[in-house]
């Protein structure tokens, strides 16, 4: 069993994430800073599901990690197609 975690926005991600993920985290955050958009109360969760890593945002962006492919996708909001990094 894999425990979860929270951290800010801009802040240090969990180092068991997968580089992917990371990259993508960093992304949404660099897009939110590109939008103006004032995050700095939001923060991310780390939950795993059949230990594979699922990562939100405080705003329902959603990062999905795909070991088989090593890649990640982002989903916001209850986005019907995801965007693949």
């Amino acid at each position: 069993m894999q425990l979860g975690t929270r951290w800010p926005v801009g802040g240090t991600t969990p180092e068991r994430l997968p580089s992917v993920v990371t990259s993508a985290v960093r992304a949404v955050e660099e897009e939110l800073a590109a939008l103006d958009v004032d995050a700095s109360t939001w923060r991310w969760t780390l939950t795993w599901l059949e230990g594979t890593p699922v990562v939100g945002l405080d705003d329902g962006t959603v990062i999905r990690y795909h070991p088989d492919s090593d890649t990640a996708t982002v989903s916001q909001n209850g986005d019907a197609t995801e965007d693949e990094d």
